[in-house]
């Protein structure tokens, strides 16, 4: 057996010694007598309820033959798994049975601890045999049949071997013996037979084994005794006669003549022959392969419907032979069609399926003559989500109505549906599929268009409903007008009509909009309109709110842009600038005019905003490695000190505005050279100045409203000295070490972070500054808002965009802050 517990060889017909025989067979395979020419086939059932693990099945012929490695056309193997008894039946097939297929053999079940044998024999009956078989039951039948008839029973004993044997003078005994009436007919049919005794062997002494095995890459010997010392001999190969060399080696010692076969290959398994003169000997040479093992296993694969989904191992030898197996059924190219595909690429053998279904769902196996590997697939519906549902309409005739909705997945195609029956386009009724987006527009809108209308994805068990309400228009019915009005956000302070950004960034600037009927909005930039919702610089328009973008802010982009308004009631204009900042200039004309008058002019592009200070670096002209002097140096000019007397210096400076520093840098033209003298310099002794103050918040907290699960931050700034210690309080009562809060103090900039509020987070928050000459306290109001329903289509469209302001509002306050923190740095 694979596991080893077999001690060793046992002879044909004998039960193989094994350290444990367990009753796993519940049908064995019985030993036979096969016709040559005709098929036969040996049928092993196994046991497998109380087996922790699929067992596994070997047939062998002899002591060591595994037949498996002879599987073609006329060795087949079958194996079948019943579920609800739970055995396994195991069947081997010889197609055309041959000489050669006489002996015994074994079949060897095992499954971890456990093991099973049977042996059972195979003899082969020529077709002559059954012919005379055939001619002897002519002679059992009774009545008159001419010649041929007779009454003979030859149940027990082969009359025609007794009669080939017996004198002439005792053919009328042995008939009346075994009942023959028909002496006549017996006789003319004996004597048409042919007397075929066993003749013995003139040339041979000793002839071929019937068969030998050998293991792959190893040599074998074949060995005959001849009678004739100087016989000659021929040795053949599948009827081919072989000739001498490095690869077949002939001997002649003697009365022994031998072949030496060298490094077997499979080309070398087949039937060979040894003449000797008129006479031959046969033999059958199996080449063995070395077990094949994976190397790497298989892993289980979790997928949705529709997806292509790999099984891969590997194994130790590349060519090897790999069988694929699903719930215990064998996956072959005929059985599977096209919905597997088997793919070798080296010792790498992948089971593909192209596009998974809840069918495949089960346990796939790998099997080799040496392991096997198992590995589960899970498949799962495709999960899609709706990011924007379609809502209900009510419209007037000759409008038109838009349905739109928004899924994940920009792949997903789907149909409408109205009132049940799928809408069909025409010339006012379009629909459309952009990205994400599916629209159903309707023009001209006309009383049969009322209904419920439902879009349903394609693959996927989900679909999206709403009401079209036809409105009637009664003679004394008066529409109400209000006058657009455009409503700018203030509350970030500042200039209401000037928006900063810092090039390279996103802007996106909202614009609440009132007005009955909805007014329609346009943006310009001069005389140039902005198109809606394509575009670097776009505008975005729903019913109450216009949003003006720009995607990757440009110093080309900065200038003044319009917004009107207009409905049948009226018109609203505003004007707004956008400022875009970037990283100055480095300062030009840097020079050293002599020691102690040095002077630093500014850049010529300060990047839109104003310069907030420079970064002077100095560098030895022996090293060249340049050390930082000062950070934040607000005047074009500074006193360089502890510069060693005779050394040559260099200097070079950064510009710096709240964006950061400049990309380049300016070198100074003209080097300072440190001049050596004789001369003791006293210096008058330093006296530090006091700079001791008590704290003082020179940044208020300003009252902030946000959205329940979007992350929040509220800032101030404090100077003082010695540094104060900060203490952050919510409704008066200390936040101590809470996970949900998140404090910070960067050089005075003081940032309380609160993660996904929610509406206990609402309260009045308070900052206070203390150190030993004093202390200051500011605070401000924290509005959490609920999350909007998902189910609420007009909410669910203007949730995320107003997150998404928020954020943007609160970057652009922590830049403001941080710039004012960098100014009380210096």
């Amino acid at each position: 057996p694979p596991d080893g517990k077999r001690n060793e060889y046992n002879l044909p017909g004998e039960e193989p010694q094994l350290s444990e025989l367990t009753g796993l067979f519940v049908q064995k395979p019985e030993t036979v007598t096969a016709i040559k020419g005709k098929d036969i086939t040996f049928v092993a059932k196994v046991d497998s309820s109380n087996l922790t693990r699929k067992p596994g099945m070997k047939w062998l012929k002899g002591k060591w033959l595994d037949l498996g490695s002879k599987a073609g056309k006329h060795l087949q193997f079958k194996e079948t798994y019943d579920r609800n008894t739970k055995i396994y039946t195991y069947e081997m097939s010889i197609i055309k049975v041959v000489d050669a297929d006489a002996g015994g053999y074994r079949c060897e079940v095992t499954s971890k601890d456990k093991c099973d044998s049977c042996t059972f024999e195979v003899s082969v009956e020529a077709v002559q045999e059954e012919q005379q078989a055939n001619i002897l039951e002519a002679f059992k039948r009774s009545g008159d049949a001419g010649e041929d008839a007779g009454d003979l029973d030859f149940s027990e004993v082969d009359v025609w071997e007794i009669l080939k044997a017996a004198k002439p003078c005792d053919y009328e005994k042995i008939a009346f013996e075994y009942g023959i009436t028909d002496l006549r007919g017996m006789l003319k049919r004996l004597k048409k037979m042919k007397k075929v005794e066993p003749k013995k062997s003139d040339a041979f002494l000793k002839k071929l084994d019937p068969a030998y095995s050998v293991d792959k890459g190893k040599k074998i010997q074949l060995t005959v005794d001849v009678a004739d010392p100087n016989a000659q001999v021929k040795w053949l190969k599948n009827g081919q006669e072989i000739k001498p060399s490095a690869k077949y080696v002939f001997e002649s010692v003697g009365n022994k003549r031998t072949l030496t076969i060298n490094k077997c290959n499979l080309s070398d398994d087949a039937a060979y022959e040894c003449v000797v003169g008129e006479e031959k000997c046969f033999t059958e040479v199996f080449v063995k392969e070395p077990p094949v093992t994976i190397t790497k296993l298989l892993d289980d694969v979790h997928t949705v419907v529709g997806e292509k989904v790999e099984f891969e191992v590997e194994v130790s030898e590349e060519g090897a032979n790999v069988k694929w197996m699903k719930d215990g059924v064998e996956l072959t190219r005929e059985t599977a069609g096209s919905k597997y595909r088997f793919k070798k690429d080296g010792t790498r053998h992948i089971l593909i399926i192209n596009e998974a279904t809840k069918e495949d769902i089960g346990m796939y196996q790998a099997l080799t003559n040496g392991g096997e590997s198992k590995a589960e697939l899970e498949v799962e519906e495709k999960e899609l989500e709706v990011l924007q549902s379609i809502a209900d309409l009510t419209v007037k005739a000759s409008e038109q109505a838009m349905f739109k909705c928004e899924v994940s997945d920009d792949k997903v195609t789907g149909k409408w549906f109205k009132d049940g029956v799928e809408v069909q386009p025409s010339s006012r009724i379009k629909m459309s599929h952009i990205g994400r987006t599916h629209k159903l527009t309707i023009d001209d809108v006309k009383p049969e268009d009322a209904g419920d209308y439902t879009f349903v994805p394609d693959g996927y068990a989900l679909n999206l409903s709403a009401k079209l309400n036809f409105l009637e228009i009664k003679i004394d019915y008066v529409p109400r007008q209000d006058p657009p009005k455009i409503h700018l956000d203030t509350s970030g302070g500042g200039n209401k009509n000037t928006i900063v950004v810092v090039a390279g960034n996103k802007l996106r600037f909202d614009v609440e909009i009132s007005g009955e009927p909805a007014p329609t909005v346009c943006w310009m930039r001069g005389d140039q309109v902005i198109a809606e919702a394509e575009g670097r610089v776009r505008v975005e328009t729903r019913k109450t709110l216009s949003s003006f973008v720009i995607e990757g802010a440009e110093r080309s982009d900065e200038g003044k842009y319009n917004i009107s308004v207009i409905n049948p009631a009226g018109e609203d204009k505003a004007e707004l600038f956008v400022k875009i900042v970037d990283v100055p200039n480095p300062p030009e004309n840097v020079k050293c005019t002599s020691v102690g008058e040095d002077c630093w002019k500014p850049p010529k592009d300060n990047g839109n905003c104003e310069i907030i200070g420079y970064t002077i670096q100095k560098a030895d002209m022996k090293t060249k490695e340049w050390f930082t002097v000062y950070e934040h140096n607000r005047r074009p000019s500074c006193t360089v000190s502890d510069l060693v007397m005779g050394n040559e210096y260099s200097f070079r400076v950064f510009s710096e505005n709240i964006c950061g520093l400049s990309d380049s840098v300016g070198i100074s033209k003209n080097t300072a050279v440190i001049a050596k003298t004789g001369l003791t310099y006293n210096p008058a002794p330093f006296k530090e100045k006091d700079r001791s103050s008590s704290p003082k918040f020179i940044t208020p907290l300003v009252d902030r409203s946000v959205v329940a699960g979007y992350s929040a931050a509220i800032s101030c700034a404090v100077r003082g000295y010695p540094k104060p210690k900060i203490i952050w309080m919510k409704n008066k009562m200390i936040i101590g070490e809470d996970p949900k809060f998140l404090m910070q103090n960067n050089q005075g900039v003081l940032t309380l972070n609160i993660r996904k509020p929610s509406l206990f987070d609402t309260g009045k928050y308070t900052c206070r500054a203390v150190n030993d000459l004093g202390e200051d306290e500011v605070e401000c109001k924290l509005e959490v808002r609920g999350t909007p329903s998902k189910n609420h289509a007009s909410q669910n469209a203007v949730a995320p965009n107003e997150g998404e302001r928020e954020r943007e509002r609160e970057r652009e306050r922590e830049r403001a802050v941080l710039g004012q923190g960098r100014f009380l740095a210096l």
